[in-house]
């Protein structure tokens, strides 16, 4: 099922064909979830395959096995990608998805059960920039054009995936309601011990000090980019063409400097102002402030 030059939209929201139809977008609006399973809800770019890494990492009490040799897309299944039906036979227990789908999508599934919803957030400048590099080197996204091209699609919200600044208020507006622990990429880069020690609490899963140990170890950076299981490297060519760049690109915090003009700096703190004015995160982003 290639699609790559198929797009289709759910909701008034795009998606790429190629990992999207129409039938698996309405099997994940209505996905049955259970009080045991474990959500994992970012918007795309924000640090999803770091916390699918801990998060297994966090079940295997530190144990590289799982990592090591299942593909992250198989332990952690995205709940809207066509082939989720046909994993979610193989998910152990208990059982972990990924989604960057909208809250009002999941609304009426989330309200029947409790499932542990963890929601990762980053600097959407940095956002912005790491989604501009994965659209030129995944060959199932439009090409994005020039930077100032891309980032004015990412202000308005007409990228694939829909809007940052929806996203991230749609789900922490029920913060409260789900119980949603909220985290940032910066937090998981300045303190990870300590994400880490907060994820097992919130999670009922207790962790020794060398559990935690390993898990620092093998959720660094460094040992995450020779994870083939964990950045996609098994991909085809002709999928996420490797010569174009690099899935695991720089892993670091504030590389938007190195991107935006005083012009595009300026029109992003105007836009996140009318569009976050009155919600209060309650954290902030160097840059952003």
């Amino acid at each position: 099922m290639a699609r790559l030059d198929v797009t289709e939209t759910f909701e008034g929201i795009r998606f790429p064909g190629h990992l999207h139809t129409q039938e698996s977008l309405s099997f994940a609006s209505t996905f049955p979830f259970r009080d045991s399973d474990t959500l994992l809800v970012t918007y795309p770019k924000s640090g999803t395959t770091w916390m699918q890494e801990i998060l297994t990492f966090i079940y295997s009490k530190g144990d590289p096995g799982p990592a090591k040799t299942i593909p992250n897309w198989v332990r952690i299944p995205w709940l809207e990608h066509h082939y989720f039906k046909q994993t979610l036979q193989q998910t152990s227990k208990p059982r972990l998805f990924t989604t960057h789908l909208p809250q009002q999508t999941l609304a009426a599934a989330l309200r029947k059960s409790k499932p542990k919803v963890i929601y990762v957030a980053r600097n959407p400048k940095d956002v912005a920039v790491s989604f501009y590099h994965f659209h030129k080197m995944a060959n199932f996204l439009p090409d994005p054009g020039s930077f100032d091209d891309f980032l004015h699609h990412f202000l308005d919200g007409s990228v694939h995936f829909g809007s940052w600044f929806q996203h991230i208020k749609s789900w922490l507006s029920c913060q409260a309601e789900l119980g949603l622990f909220c985290i940032t990429y910066e937090e998981l880069h300045q303190d990870l011990k300590g994400c880490v020690e907060r994820l097992s609490a919130f999670l009922g899963c207790p962790l020794q000090p060398d559990q935690i140990a390993s898990i620092c170890q093998h959720c660094s950076f460094a040992s995450m980019s020779e994870n083939t299981t964990a950045h996609l490297a098994l991909i085809p060519r002709e999928i996420m063409d490797p010569s174009k760049g690099s899935f695991m690109r720089k892993g670091i915090i504030g590389d938007w400097k190195n991107h935006f003009s005083l012009r595009q700096d300026t029109h992003f703190n105007q836009t996140y102002q009318q569009e976050m004015d009155h919600c209060d995160l309650g954290f902030t982003w160097r840059g952003l402030d």
